[in-house]
């Protein structure tokens, strides 16, 4: 089998002004423990709300951030995330596979990180949706690329986490019930990962398993019963790591791929860390 890692981070939350140093700190602490793990991943994704309240000008930050960072890094968007705003700053950039879209493929030795979008602006701007067009577009992405394993990365988990205030903010069921077909159909995908929920949580999905990451920058409050109410709570930052290994299949089991995954400390850690 060939190993390959990737990793996933999400929920940076950056902005500009007085408050700007806590979340890109978190940030940047982050992609510096990514530079200290040996092998290094192939690549980084960032699941989503990569500024906050859509604000345009969050993204020139992110950019500087990135700029000069070793490892290939993929954007998806958020329901915080001003897509205009993305596009004009990283479009036909390698942060979106040197393309103008923000669902989109890009390819690695081991694996294939496929991007979609699963935020909208109308009529609930906090929730997910995947439109029909989308998921076509997924199925073609997934058949054309079976020579290797499959992340399908996105913002909005496609399943209930356990927090009801959360919970109302996921992709549409109907839209989930339509990528689980999709997902189902397609046994080379790995892992499915989300962000969103500013928590480390895995649950199965469509013969696989959805993987959600915490935030870079801070956490929510497990709240998972109507009466509590929600927040923000300081604990400490991580991210996943997935190891994804491209296997034989069996007749027993037609899965192209097995994939761990790892959560790595960030804060609170005497972990060591990459400068770039």
């Amino acid at each position: 089998m060939t190993n390959t890692s990737v990793a996933h981070l999400s929920d940076p939350h950056l902005v500009t002004g007085p408050l700007a140093g806590e979340p890109a700190a978190g940030l940047h602490r982050a992609l510096g423990r990514v530079l200290s793990l040996r092998p290094r991943p192939a690549c980084v994704v960032i699941t989503g709300d990569l500024v906050d309240r859509g604000r345009p000008d969050g993204y020139p930050v992110l950019a500087e951030l990135l700029r000069g960072y070793p490892l290939p890094v993929h954007l998806a968007a958020g329901n915080h995330d001003n897509h205009k705003a993305l596009l004009d700053t990283f479009g036909g950039t390698r942060f979106l596979a040197d393309g103008n879209a923000t669902n989109y493929a890009a390819v690695h030795p081991g694996v294939t990180v496929i991007v979609l979008d699963s935020s909208r602006s109308a009529p609930d701007p906090q929730s997910g949706s995947l439109d029909a067009g989308q998921l076509a577009w997924l199925d073609a992405t997934l058949a054309r690329h079976t020579d290797r394993p499959a992340l399908v990365c996105l913002h909005h988990p496609p399943v209930p986490v356990g927090i009801p205030f959360l919970d109302g903010m996921r992709v549409a069921p109907q839209d989930a019930d339509a990528l689980a077909a999709t997902i189902a159909r397609h046994p080379h995908t790995a892992r499915i990962l989300a962000g969103h929920v500013h928590r480390p949580i895995t649950a199965a999905f469509a013969g696989t398993t959805v993987a959600i990451a915490p935030s870079t920058y801070r956490q929510t409050d497990l709240a998972m019963c109507d009466e509590h109410p929600i927040g923000y709570v300081h604990e400490p930052t991580a991210f996943l790591l997935h190891l994804v290994a491209d296997r034989t299949p069996t007749p027993d089991d037609p899965s192209r791929s097995s994939c761990v995954t790892h959560t790595v400390a960030v804060s609170h850690t005497t972990a060591p860390t990459g400068h770039f």
